[in-house]
């Protein structure tokens, strides 16, 4: 394992870890909860545990009071919103439509000021 560990879903680095990893630890960035099965060096990539004795999850992305549970280590590089997009961008080129300007990905507005700027371009 390595010292450093990645989100698995936006793929910041978690500073300030303390391992044992809590059940409650989230990422600083996305807020996603990080003793998922995502994290998990046991987890098979698809949906599985390959620990035998460990119980069934029934979602491999929210918190788990998972015994086994060990950090991966692993460096996520994924980014759901750049998947986001590009379904998006696929969906549209489906119906022959272009994205309309606002609902392209900015990487540099947090939610609620995309949320915000979607508002006002709502309501003129």
């Amino acid at each position: 394992m390595t010292d450093t560990l990645t989100c698995w879903k936006c793929s910041a680095t978690l500073k300030d870890v303390i391992l044992p990893m809590s059940r409650r630890e989230e990422c600083s960035q996305c807020a996603a909860d990080q003793h998922v099965c995502k994290m998990c060096r046991h987890f098979d990539g698809r949906r599985y545990c390959n620990e035998d004795r460990a119980e069934a999850v029934s979602d491999p992305e929210k918190a788990n009071f998972c015994d086994y549970f060990a950090p991966s280590g692993k460096v996520f590089e994924q980014s759901q919103t750049d998947k986001s997009a590009a379904a998006k961008a696929q969906l549209a080129a489906l119906f022959g439509e272009a994205l309309a300007p606002q609902e392209t990905t900015d990487t540099r507005l947090t939610p609620a000021q995309i949320a915000e700027k979607k508002l006002r371009d709502l309501l003129g």
